[in-house]
């Protein structure tokens, strides 16, 4: 029996494993070297070699930690493979997308280097223009200055009567009128001849507007400035009637200088208000007798900073809200005469 076990275990042994056996049938090529061993450890259990039986069953113990390794970590390798490819793609599209933003920075980079040079050259040709528009501003400054100036100068034989009513009567002996005004209100002033020498006389506009209700001025040209002035003493004396009606007399003047003159009557009425005396000079400043002394003023700012640093005079002269008052007051008067109710007067 021994001789045919150790034949057995000699043709067992001397079996070929291939290919076949080990990986296309794995579990027969398993299940045969597990009988080899099993036999092999039980021919040398049998004949009382256990040293060898120990030492092939660590060689069988080691095989199939090497296979089982082996299988795993082929798995794991395979996995990671795996993962590195898409990694690797991921990689590749972020490095083309980056390379794309690289590229729309270094456009957009260009784009806002030349907005800000187009900027800056802009900036400097706004200040250049600026810088124009202030020279001619003060060039068309001093030029309306110089031409209201002449204008002013070439009405100083001119006189304006304000308030003459409008009559066709009175609009065509207009010459004559006016000899009667002074006969009436200043006889003195005429010379031994008795008349005034008057160049011409008209009335302003030309044209007669009918939504206008009150009269048209009438503008006169002396002949000597001399007599006009005389007349327009006398004119501040007292107050000058045609025929019982009042009428006003006064300088001729130029469009901007009225206007001026215009600004002036809401610090005049509230001087004359405070019991200050205050008038207008030629061409538009206004003159007033504060303590004692005689002030003038060529704008209104300048009489607003005289008045601030006065106490008997700060905040009497906000011209800003008076006018803001009277406004009000106009609207209430105007509400008033349309419906007849008067709560807010």
């Amino acid at each position: 029996m021994a001789h045919t076990a150790q034949n057995q275990a000699s043709r067992k042994k001397g079996k070929k494993v291939t290919i076949e056996n080990f990986y296309g049938r794995s579990n027969q090529g398993k299940e045969e070297k597990e009988d080899e061993t099993q036999t092999k450890s039980k021919h040398a259990s049998q004949n009382g070699n256990y040293p060898q039986a120990l030492e092939e069953l660590k060689l069988e113990l080691t095989q199939k930690m090497e296979n089982f390794w082996k299988e795993k970590w082929e798995k794991e390798i395979s996995s990671l493979r795996d993962k590195t490819s898409q990694l690797e793609k991921e990689l590749e599209a972020s490095n083309r997308m980056a390379d794309k933003a690289e590229k729309q920075n270094q456009s957009l980079t260009t784009r806002i280097k030349q907005l800000e040079d187009s900027e800056l050259a802009k900036q400097q040709e706004l200040i250049k223009q600026s810088q124009k528009i202030n020279e001619l501003e003060e060039n068309i400054k001093y030029l309306t200055e110089k031409v209201t100036d002449q204008e002013n100068r070439g009405r100083r034989d001119h006189m304006r009567i304000i308030d003459l009513p409008e009559k066709p009567e009175i609009n065509k002996n207009l010459d004559a009128i006016l000899q009667a005004i002074i006969e009436e209100n200043c006889p003195h002033v005429l010379e031994q001849g008795g008349k005034i020498e008057i160049e011409r006389v008209h009335r302003t506009p030309s044209i007669l507007n009918p939504q206008k209700t009150t009269p048209r001025n009438v503008i006169a040209k002396f002949k000597s400035f001399q007599e006009k002035e005389k007349i327009l003493q006398e004119a501040k004396k007292r107050s000058f009637r045609y025929r019982g009606a009042p009428i006003r007399i006064t300088h001729d003047l130029a469009a901007n200088t009225l206007r001026d003159h215009k600004a002036w009557n809401t610090i005049i009425r509230k001087a004359r208000e405070l019991g200050l005396q205050v008038r207008i000079n030629y061409l538009a400043k206004l003159t007033i007798y504060f303590q004692g002394k005689i002030w003038t003023f060529n704008k209104i700012e300048d009489f607003q900073a005289f008045a601030k640093k006065r106490p008997e005079l700060s905040g009497k002269f906000d011209i800003q809200s008076q006018k803001a008052r009277e406004t009000g007051k106009g609207k209430y008067e105007r509400k008033g005469k349309e419906d007849k109710s008067y709560l807010f007067l």
